[in-house]
């Protein structure tokens, strides 16, 4: 039985995937923090056909250390929030790390994303393992990969158990008893961890998909915590293996792409570029370089291992405009992938189920919105 159709994600954090890509970019330099370079940007992925978009993040500026890249970026989440103004069926996944941020807060932002985007919110859980970051938070510094990943785990436990705190049915509105809630669907959630502990209910309404889709890197959280594991190989069998053992209810592979232009083929996009900084190569991730042909038939193998991708472009203004141009066309010509429909929910486009409140009970549930289809 064939798998179902790729979903396609794209990163579109700052000029792209290479440390030097902004010497590329077709904008001056001024409008790489503007929104109205993000709403095309966002624009653009939306009109190509992507299921969603995400947007890198960090307490400490993503630049190097001599200077000779960008220093800043604005917040993922309100950049998320802004390109969700600025698009209708495009779902936003900001990446957000419990780290040091406090899970409340995390909460409280990515069900206000939701609200805000009818739904179309995801969120990319994130880790921060520069101590540089633990002195920027004022916080002491959790060392060591357990414990990053006890933050992380723990982190998303109370960020899940706070969308759950409002049953789907908790507002009444009811002006004839002059009830905005019904207070007995409102539930604490009484975490306690091992550096701290929330008690809740969320100040924010239980989100439209009930629970933002959730993705994370194979390996950091519990796959049961999560709804998309992202996994990264040396070839296509090996990214769908690392796929299946995630056991996360889907698995997006992870593919930097660096595609030929008119004027130039992709090495030698790639070589100006290296003159000014190298393009690490890392194992979590695929890399493809060469013709548009050829990232089309290796998305075609991956459609065999995996349920999505998400796209890392070499320089975002060259390689996303190829990929709507030449690759995304060709693969729902041949129905290799399928885009999002208008009206639905991210949850939706991905086929995941809206989940119910754990708090929810048989005599309490209630069913989940239709889709607009």
């Amino acid at each position: 039985m064939p798998r179902p159709a790729l979903h396609l994600a794209v990163e579109i954090d700052g000029d792209g995937a290479h440390p030097a890509a902004w010497r590329r970019a077709a904008h001056a330099p001024g409008e790489l923090l503007s929104p109205r370079r993000l709403a095309r940007t966002a624009a653009a992925a939306e009109n190509a056909g992507f299921a969603l978009v995400t947007l890198e993040d960090s307490i400490l500026p993503p630049g190097s250390a001599d200077g000779t890249g960008p220093v800043g970026r604005i917040g993922a989440v309100e950049r998320a929030a802004f390109a969700a103004a600025s698009t209708s069926v495009l779902g936003v996944a900001p990446v957000l790390a419990t780290t040091y941020a406090e899970p409340f807060h995390v909460s409280s932002q990515l069900a206000s994303l939701d609200h805000v985007s009818a739904g179309r919110a995801g969120w990319v859980v994130g880790a921060e393992e520069d101590p540089a970051a633990a002195r920027a938070w004022g916080r002491p510094v959790v060392g060591g990969a357990d414990a990053i990943a006890r933050e992380a785990r723990d982190g998303l436990r109370v960020v899940r158990d706070l969308w759950d705190s409002w049953e789907d049915d908790a507002v009444i509105r009811s002006v004839a008893t002059s009830r905005y809630l019904d207070r007995s669907r409102l539930h604490y959630v009484d975490f306690e961890g091992e550096t701290y502990s929330v008690k809740g209910p969320s100040i924010v309404p239980r989100p439209p998909q009930g629970r933002p889709v959730v993705l994370a890197p194979a390996g950091l959280v519990p796959a049961e915590l999560t709804d998309v594991a992202l996994v990264g190989g040396a070839t296509p069998a090996e990214v769908g293996a690392a796929g299946a053992a995630a056991g996360a209810p889907l698995a997006f592979a992870e593919v930097e792409v660096a595609l030929d232009t008119p004027r130039e083929t992709a090495r030698e996009r790639i070589a100006d570029l290296e003159r000014y900084a190298p393009w690490e190569g890392r194992p979590d991730r695929l890399r493809y370089t060469g013709p548009a042909a050829g990232l089309v038939e290796l998305l075609a193998e991956l459609g065999g291992h995996v349920d999505g991708v998400r796209l890392r472009p070499l320089v975002l203004d060259e390689d996303l405009s190829a990929l709507s141009r030449l690759v995304l066309p060709e693969l729902f010509v041949r129905r290799l992938a399928a885009r999002p429909l208008p009206g639905t929910t991210l949850r939706a486009s991905l086929g995941l189920p809206r989940p119910l409140s754990r708090f929810t009970t048989a005599g309490t549930a209630v069913p989940a919105p239709e889709e607009t289809r």
